[in-house]
């Protein structure tokens, strides 16, 4: 199954980062990636449980991705679990990972996806594990340049 790490140094504390980045309401304030993002089924904040929907910019397709948190244990890992199948994903699963360091902290994103049609995974799972990749590394960029600048 294809899938993938990126890394960011953040120039903040692992609590502040990982209050940010769960922070639902405040999510679009530095996602590259998205054009909305919510929570789901009830939930109120992001928790062990919680469901959630992120759809992507129309560069991306406007693709929603529903998700389940598997894990949650603030401040240092958090996992997701897609529960929809939009276009192209047959399953997609990530986690982050938060250590606090002498510079702020390390956030470290871990992914994994299987494609689908299953018949075009050989030429369609390089190119999405590129962009996936390279999103990642965009948001993750922009989240720690959002932390640096607002003084959250």
């Amino acid at each position: 199954m294809p899938g993938g790490i990126v890394k960011q140094q953040m120039p903040v504390s692992s609590s502040q980062v990982f209050k940010l980045l769960h922070d639902y309401d405040r999510r679009l304030e530095w996602d590259t990636l998205l054009r909305k993002a919510y929570l789901t089924d009830g939930s109120e904040r992001a928790c062990k449980g919680a469901t959630s929907c992120c759809v992507g910019k129309p560069f991306f397709g406007l693709i929603a991705m529903e998700t389940r948190y598997i894990a949650f244990h603030e401040p240092h890992i958090a996992a997701v679990v897609l529960i929809n199948k939009p276009l192209f994903f047959h399953s997609f699963s990530a986690s982050i990972k938060h250590e606090d360091n002498e510079q702020g902290s390390t956030a470290e994103y871990t992914f994994q996806f299987r494609a689908k049609p299953k018949w075009m995974r050989r030429i369609i799972e390089p190119v999405m594990l590129a962009a996936l990749k390279n999103e990642t590394s965009k948001r993750l960029e922009a989240l720690a340049s959002f932390m640096s600048d607002s003084n959250v």
